[in-house]
């Protein structure tokens, strides 16, 4: 890795996961990085988000509710079975 290589991370402004530029490095780690979405500058958070992006079929799914005004269908998290 050498600055300026693209590298994806999670961006603050953006909220999502994007490519981004390394701007600051200290040896082999990286310390910084620019958003090339929104050029926001932020430390390297290692493509940790807060939040699970969506699939795919949950965008798809996201996307004809709110064409056709019905709700979109949400998974119901796994039930852990008693043993």
């Amino acid at each position: 890795m050498r600055l300026g290589d693209d590298i994806d991370d999670h961006c603050s402004r953006c909220k999502r996961s994007t490519d981004h530029s390394v701007v600051s490095m200290m040896g082999e780690e990286v310390l910084k990085t620019r958003c090339r979405t929104c050029n926001s500058e932020h430390k390297y958070r290692q493509n940790k988000s807060r939040s699970k992006e969506m699939t795919a079929k949950e965008a798809f799914d996201h996307v004809l509710a709110s064409v056709t005004g019905a709700q979109p269908e949400t998974p119901s998290p796994a039930k852990k079975k008693k043993q």
